[in-house]
């Protein structure tokens, strides 16, 4: 049967490697659309969410719902903003990009009109409103993608908050070992053959070779079935 390999232990998604999900606050994502009303709301609270690289906002808006946001940078605490189809040009406003200025920065884009924000969400992070046409709205990612939506969809005004986080250095192994425990990520990642011989077939020996053919059967058993299966061809090509 071969040997169950680390990483098919990890895909298995047994309690070591599922990401911590009682960590987390809840959904941070627009409320569902309202094509006539402008909502405004207030910051009350700033929060930190295990495994979020950036704050987040508990809102609370006129008739007393609340809801989480993700803040822009610059905001305070016991700020009003707005939310709705078309609002006041002004940092931390919700509003449709059909009736954003060209040029502005936007963050938490939807794909789809009504689906909470999907874009251009990390910190410190903003995408740019470029052009306007009739299949619908240009965006400017920080990729350099250029993407083209619906533009019935929202964005919120500025920069997304905690743009500063990734330029301290972690100093220290176990920072960021706790740090990828809450996201869930496979940290350290090495290569096969820096393994142990029983976390993976090439693993154990002291030198870096595998010490056994790269190239796998198809019919091998789960434990042996890595590194180039079924491949047709292996080494140099011949002319």
């Amino acid at each position: 049967m071969g040997r169950r390999i680390l990483v098919q232990r990890r895909g298995k998604g047994t309690q070591n490697f599922r990401s911590p999900k009682h960590r987390k606050r809840g959904a941070v994502k627009y409320i569902p659309r309202n094509y006539n009303d402008v909502l405004n709301f207030e910051v009350i609270e700033f929060i930190h969410e295990g495994g979020r690289g950036t704050p987040l906002a508990r809102i609370e808006f006129d008739n007393k719902k609340r809801s989480l946001w993700l803040p822009p940078e610059g905001i305070f605490l016991h700020d009003r903003f707005q939310i709705g189809p078309q609002t006041e040009i002004m940092v931390g406003n919700t509003m449709e990009v059909q009736y954003i200025p060209e040029g502005s920065l936007i963050y938490n884009i939807e794909i789809l009109p009504g689906d909470g924000g999907k874009l251009c969400r990390s910190g410190g992070t903003t995408a740019t409103l470029m052009t306007r046409s009739e299949k619908g709205v240009q965006i400017l990612f920080p990729s350099g993608k250029r993407k083209v939506i619906h533009k019935n969809s929202r964005a919120t005004l500025g920069v997304v908050a905690g743009g500063g986080r990734t330029t301290k250095p972690y100093l220290k192994a176990g920072n960021k070992y706790h740090q990828m425990r809450t996201k869930a990520t496979n940290w350290p990642v090495i290569t096969s053959s820096g393994m142990n011989a029983c976390s993976h077939p090439f693993g154990g020996g002291r030198k870096k070779m595998s010490g056994r053919p790269t190239t796998t059967s198809r019919n091998a058993p789960p434990g042996r079935k890595v590194g180039m299966i079924a491949a047709r061809q292996s080494g140099r090509k011949t002319r």
